[in-house]
């Protein structure tokens, strides 16, 4: 099975570039299981569906600025890094956008009047690298990084904060537990009232990584490359 069997058209102009405001104010789509009839509401409503024994649970994580743009020192290209997971202070594992970019590699990634030194340590699969900064990046991350939107979302974010959940804590992420933008604080504080019937569940999940550039190939049984979380 490929990856791209799960493809389908979307026209670009269907695509909202920006969110609903109020949040709870998006559209919900339900569909009836046993008559297959599908109905249009809205978010607000997520508590009419839930019923006793189900589980909602909130991804506490908070989106970190892990989208860097900069050059490569002796050719002056331009590259792009999306952050994925930290390793320790100075290194991290990274997707790194750009031509010949190969072990030893020295990178100036800047924004605005920031800017931080990294060299490209390891080679990883595809487009994956393991960089090491000049300095630990978490100092200047606010600075130098941007919120790392998907590629079909081309209009500017002005307010970081709309792209985290109202109930995010933790830093560690590269990308929005998407469906959680949806939820406001009255929202949650009417559906924290009803709990009684199923619980809510709060946890944190880490650094989450973008899908890999190429194709993942999937079998019944294993996969090549393991799908995003």
């Amino acid at each position: 099975m490929n990856l791209s069997d799960f493809d389908y058209h979307l026209p670009p102009e269907v695509i909202a570039q920006t969110p609903a405001d109020p949040r709870d104010a998006a559209r919900l789509m339900v569909l009836n299981r046993a008559t297959e009839q599908i109905e249009h509401h809205h978010f607000r409503e997520i508590g009419e569906y839930l019923r006793r024994g189900d589980v909602l649970v909130l991804n506490q994580t908070r989106v970190i600025p892990a989208r860097l743009q900069g050059i490569k020192v002796e050719t002056g290209g331009a590259v792009e890094v999306l952050l994925l997971r930290q390793i320790d202070a100075q290194r991290w594992r990274c997707l790194v956008g750009g031509s010949r970019l190969t072990e030893g590699v020295q990178l100036r990634l800047h924004r605005g009047e920031a800017q931080l030194a990294a060299s490209i340590e390891s080679v990883l699969d595809e487009a994956e690298r393991i960089l090491c900064f000049a300095e630990p990046l978490e100092e200047q991350l606010e600075a130098l990084g941007e919120t790392p939107l998907p590629p079909y979302i081309t209009t500017p974010l002005n307010d970081p904060e709309r792209y985290q959940t109202v109930y995010s804590r933790v830093p560690g992420s590269a990308a929005a537990p998407t469906a959680g933008l949806h939820f406001t604080p009255d929202l949650l504080i009417n559906l924290t009232a009803r709990a009684s019937s199923w619980p809510i569940a709060r946890y944190i999940s880490g650094w989450i990584p973008f899908s890999r550039s190429r194709l993942r190939i999937f079998t019944s049984t294993k996969s090549t490359a393991s799908a995003p979380s």
